[in-house]
């Protein structure tokens, strides 16, 4: 069963937009990272929409919004905040991860 979190947070403009991207897509809006191996850095945020939290996700609400995130990724990303950022460079999700030992300059990978 999911279990709720505040490991993890959803910046109200993250949950703004995951809202209006499921929306278009006619989805739930929940949002699901996960990390994988790979990128410059050695792990990699991946985003998705998910259709429902799975058994062994932690949840994370807000603005009516669900984060999800499974248990392995959640020990890399705990205590980290998902934005939504927009800037000249263009638009993109963005994990502030206190884990993190450096990243990439991109901000999509990361080591510990």
């Amino acid at each position: 069963m999911a279990t709720s979190i505040s490991e993890i947070a959803l910046t109200p403009a993250a949950a703004a937009r995951v809202a209006t991207i499921a929306e278009r897509q006619n989805k739930p809006a929940i949002l699901r990272l996960s990390v994988e191996g790979g990128g410059c850095s050695g792990f990699q945020y991946k985003f998705g929409l998910a259709d429902a939290p799975a058994e062994d996700d932690s949840v994370a609400q807000t603005d009516g919004v669900t984060l999800v995130v499974d248990s392995i990724s959640l020990d890399l990303v705990r205590g980290a905040q998902v934005d939504y950022v927009e800037s000249l460079g263009g638009a993109a999700f963005q994990v502030k991860n206190p884990n993190a030992a450096s990243g990439c300059g991109c901000g999509t990978s990361f080591s510990v």
